[in-house]
């Protein structure tokens, strides 16, 4: 059968489209945003709706024909709609732009991050899911930060504004400006979260208002570039600000806000960053280096050169190789590990790379995609296979070819320059205050490397196997952890003691560690109970030691 949509004319083009078999349901996707779900082979409209003012990209029914996802790549959007009961399973959207910066809570359970496209969004590490988002900024957002009670955050943007959001109230209860309009592009808030600071690109000045008052105390002026990093010193209150200028200068808020010291540098200096407690400042600039300075004392204790470990890749209309390219490369984002031992990395580059500060080394390249869809993912390029920049055939830039080119190609130019490949970038690098994971603001969205795998999902589904016999022969052949393990699947209190009862103290270590995530909380639960009526005091106490040691900061982000 053939049926058509356009009949009264009102509908656009079939973007995405989808069947099920079972109970004869057709999803249609449009490239207006709407889905119309229609009951085959009669071809009867079920209902039709708006999710979208973008085009629906792809669809997807689940097994039992009940749930519906649609996928809308241009703004990042993904709905699973019930359609029975009319209405959203799951509503997320990512930025519909570029990712710029990133920021975790003390607590790291969640983590903030401000997009090109002006909006601030709030995601839960666990659940991976966005949970509030704030779109007050007019213009692209360049910093964000969390204070250190963790129920405020704030965002600088090139609108002019830094505004402050309330995590209780999911409201903008401060909004900070200068007295003449400045685009600002880096953010610092201090550690009793009462000072924000704000570094402008166009005026070369530094903001300071008050937190609590909203007013403006001071403008630090003395910078002769746009400022590109500020950092707060956990410990005392000292700003680090970097800038194009060449130099980081240190400025005492105790001692009106004077400039300290000023560290000169051979290159423009792009990020700045404080060690957690405060000794060593790590500065980055546009050759490529990473320095080490102990700021007390003004003097500089070690360096990184990086560009090599960047690895550049070469972009698909680059006349030079990637080598060549590298050498103009440098690290735009530097955070510190928890512990201050390692630093992180990252750039205009597909790797972020982990370095010890102490030996200067590299310790690890993580490769954060291989997608090869995204540009300059590849080191060499195949020459015949690169194209012109203006009609896809090879011609000699000389400047009267390159104006032939431009003269007889310029539609054809047009069109082939609206479909761009996303050049592979990080523009954002942070390590959790736990310092069992890290995160990176990335082309291909937000990314999270931790310590600690994933919650397994373990329905404590009895099988055959788990019989009391079966558990006191595992038992029998010292294979505790299996044993403990089955005899929380039974449920049966009396047998969870023996079990327990029958490790020897010097293998209660190793038990430990080696018991899956699911069974440490339920342990402990045992635990707790047992203590009350239990006469063996020291050995359970032993137990309960060594599973807090173990998995006590895993416990705390749950």
């Amino acid at each position: 059968a053939r049926y058509f949509f356009n009949k009264e004319g009102d509908f656009n083009n079939v973007t995405a489209a989808a069947y099920h078999k079972k109970t004869h349901l057709l999803v249609t996707g449009f490239a207006s945003g709407i889905f119309h779900l229609h009951e085959l082979p009669d071809f009867n409209l079920i209902h039709s709706l708006s999710i979208s003012d973008q085009r629906i990209a792809s669809i997807s029914i689940n097994c039992t024909g009940d749930w519906i996802a649609f996928g809308c790549s241009g703004l990042g959007q993904l709905l699973v709609w019930e359609w029975q009961s009319e209405s959203y399973v799951l509503k997320q959207q990512g930025h519909f732009n570029s990712m710029v910066s990133l920021a975790y809570s003390p607590d790291g359970q969640y983590i903030v991050t401000g997009g090109e496209d002006g909006k601030v969004k709030v995601w839960n590490t666990s659940s991976s899911f966005c949970f509030v988002t704030f779109t007050e900024h007019n213009s692209g957002v360049t910093a964000v930060a969390f204070t250190s009670t963790g129920y405020v955050i704030l965002s600088a943007s090139l609108d002019g504004t830094v505004r402050a959001f309330d995590l209780h109230r999911y409201r903008n209860f401060r909004t900070f400006t200068s007295p003449r309009p400045s685009q600002f592009s880096s953010l610092a808030v201090d550690s009793s979260g009462e000072i924000v600071a704000a570094g402008s690109q166009d005026s070369f000045e530094i903001f300071i208002w008050s937190m609590q008052s909203g007013r403006l105390l001071d403008v630090l002026a003395g910078h002769e570039g746009p400022i590109s990093s500020l950092s707060f010193n956990p410990m005392k209150c000292v700003l680090a600000s970097a800038s194009w200028d060449k130099t980081v200068k240190l400025w005492d808020m105790l001692d009106s806000w004077r400039t300290k010291e000023t560290f000169i540098m051979n290159s423009d200096v792009l990020v700045v960053a404080f060690r957690p407690d405060g000794k060593e400042l790590a500065v980055a600039a546009l050759n490529g280096q990473i320095t080490f300075w102990d700021h007390e004392n003004a003097v500089q204790i070690g360096s990184i050169e990086g560009r090599h470990d960047l690895q550049m890749g070469r972009k698909e209309l680059d006349k030079i190789t990637a080598k060549q390219a590298a050498k103009g490369k440098s690290f735009t984002t530097l955070c510190y590990s928890a512990d201050g031992q390692s630093i992180l990395a990252g750039g205009l580059s597909k790797f972020v790379c982990i370095y010890n500060v102490k030996e200067q080394i590299l310790v690890k390249k993580f490769e954060i995609s291989c997608n090869y869809s995204l540009d300059a993912m590849e080191v060499f390029c195949v020459s015949k296979e690169m194209k012109d920049i203006f009609c896809g055939q090879r011609t000699s830039l000389t400047f009267k070819n390159l104006f032939l080119s431009i003269a007889k190609c310029q539609i054809k130019f047009l069109q082939n320059y609206r479909h761009f490949k996303p050049e592979i970038r990080v523009t954002c690098v942070r390590f959790c205050p736990t310092g069992r994971s890290w995160a990176a603001t990335t082309t291909e969205g937000l990314l999270l490397y931790s310590l600690d795998s994933g919650l397994i999902f373990d329905p404590f589904e009895l099988d055959i196997d788990v019989t009391p016999s079966n558990i006191h022969k595992t038992l029998s052949q010292k294979e505790y952890t299996m044993a403990i393990v089955m005899a929380f699947k039974l449920n049966e209190k009396k047998l969870i003691q023996e079990v327990i009862e029958a490790v020897p103290s010097s293998e209660v270590d190793v038990v430990c560690s080696s018991l899956p995530d699911l069974y440490v909380e339920k342990l402990l639960e045992f635990l707790a109970s047992a203590f009350e009526t239990s006469c063996h005091l020291e050995f359970y106490l032993t137990w309960a030691h060594k599973l807090l040691m173990l998995h006590g900061q895993k416990l705390k982000t749950r």
